[in-house]
């Protein structure tokens, strides 16, 4: 009913499944804007700081299509996104001797220390749009979430 109200919806949802998938979208939404806006204040977006998140998180250089497969979201320009993360003297990229198509990506000490600099405003952002939940109910929304992601999987490991 909550988002029946949101929404201004007059006619109730058609289905208990329309309604959580609507729920699952305006809730996504709204999280994504408020990351979002915190990523513009260091001039990056979401998906460049996840990709630095995992070269940091790696510990070695990857390549770009190992960072394409580990994204959070699909984005279908990684390339653009490697580019500007390289302008920026955030990533560093080398081509593979062995394999000239292969192309890895490292992150720089620029990268790093902006990483730092986020790590605690992040941390403040999850707790401010979650914290209000207790463990078990964490617990339960990240397994229902896996759960309702099952269908969708291809076969990501």
């Amino acid at each position: 009913m909550a988002l029946q109200r949101e929404l201004k919806k007059k006619q109730p949802f058609e289905s208990l499944e329309q309604e959580a998938v609507l729920n699952l979208l305006r809730t996504g939404d709204r999280v994504q804007l408020e990351f979002a806006r915190l990523f513009r204040r260091h001039g990056l977006f979401p998906a460049q700081y996840n990709i630095l998140r995992i070269l940091r998180g790696e510990g070695k250089r990857l390549p770009i299509l190992e960072i394409a497969g580990r994204l959070l979201t699909q984005v279908p320009g990684i390339t653009g996104l490697i580019d500007r993360l390289e302008r920026a003297g955030l990533v560093a990229r080398q081509r593979c001797d062995e394999d000239r198509r292969v192309i890895y990506v490292s992150i720089t000490e620029a990268a790093s220390q902006l990483l730092a600099e986020l790590d605690e405003p992040v941390a403040q952002l999850h707790h401010q749009l979650l914290g209000h939940l207790s463990s078990a109910e964490l617990k339960e929304l990240n397994r229902l979430l896996e759960k309702a992601r099952q269908p969708l999987t291809t076969d990501e490991t």
